[in-house]
């Protein structure tokens, strides 16, 4: 418990320090590195990295992506994403007698959802220069206080398991829970923030239905992400993707459920506004 609780504090003061200097070439680094890690403990859990061509290729590309969408130039995005793909496929034909159609798609499906669902924290970052990093925090609560929120409820009030064959401990009730859970935290924070805004001269409204629908959406698709993982990691035959975060193993243990989370948080935000003036 003790070497869990000092790795979570020393992830969460990096974290911290990163969001504070969002406005900086700092954050596409960290969002660079991240990416890559990520891709890395899940191409070793499926045992690509053993084709260093394909690898290199997806290493490059996700560390590349970020950097065009902090400098504006996501108008690359496709382009850049199509000729990542080509080229893995390209790599597939040379090393055919070698390399399986699984982890070819394998090797794919990483480059483009991991990169992507990352990139969106840049995105969301940009679409406003008041409440974008706001956006970044909110759509990262919504993945992590979700867990936390079922799985205090499912403690105490667990009795019916949700997918016993892939996650053993989760449970409807702790689900329900983190859903709820979720919309209320996601309606206080709004709150408490609009509050400390108004103090400093800027009153905006908030659109309290929308923040909170938001909040247990994300709780949902977060539960959607963790249990993905878990079934990846039991066809893989692993306990965890890795042990960067000793206590918690991976980051990809960590960052299952915001693949899927922030993307869908970003795609909201362009759809309707939470926060108007």
């Amino acid at each position: 418990m003790g070497i869990r609780l000092i790795s979570s504090a020393v992830a969460s003061a990096l974290a911290i320090g990163v969001l504070l200097l969002h406005n900086t070439v700092v954050f596409p680094i960290a969002i660079a590195a991240v990416s890559m890690i990520l891709m890395f403990e899940l191409f070793r859990a499926a045992g690509c990295l053993r084709y260093r061509l394909s690898a290199g290729i997806a290493f490059l590309y996700g560390g590349v992506l970020p950097f065009l969408v902090y400098f504006g130039k996501s108008t690359y995005r496709p382009l850049a994403a199509a000729i990542a793909c080509i080229l893995l496929f390209a790599t597939y034909i040379l090393q055919h007698t070698r390399m399986s159609l699984f982890h070819a798609i394998m090797l794919v499906f990483g480059t483009l959802l991991i990169p992507y669902s990352m990139c969106c924290c840049i995105t969301m970052n940009g679409m406003d220069g008041i409440h974008g990093i706001i956006y970044v925090v909110m759509a990262l609560c919504g993945a992590w206080l979700a867990d936390s929120g079922a799985y205090f409820v499912g403690t105490f009030c667990g009795r019916h398991k949700l997918c016993p064959k892939i996650s053993p401990k989760k449970t409807v009730e702790g689900f329900l829970g983190g859903v709820l859970t979720n919309g209320i935290l996601f309606i206080a924070f709004a709150a408490v923030y609009s509050r400390i805004m108004a103090a400093r001269g800027d009153v905006f409204t908030v659109h309290y239905v929308t923040v909170c629908l938001l909040g247990m959406a994300c709780a949902l698709i977060g539960t959607v992400g963790d249990l993905t993982a878990s079934l990846i990691k039991r066809h893989f035959q692993i306990k965890d993707y890795g042990n960067i975060m000793p206590g918690h193993g991976g980051l990809l243990d960590r960052f299952d459920s915001v693949l899927l989370v922030v993307p869908f948080f970003c795609a909201v935000l362009q759809l309707t506004p939470l926060y108007s003036y």
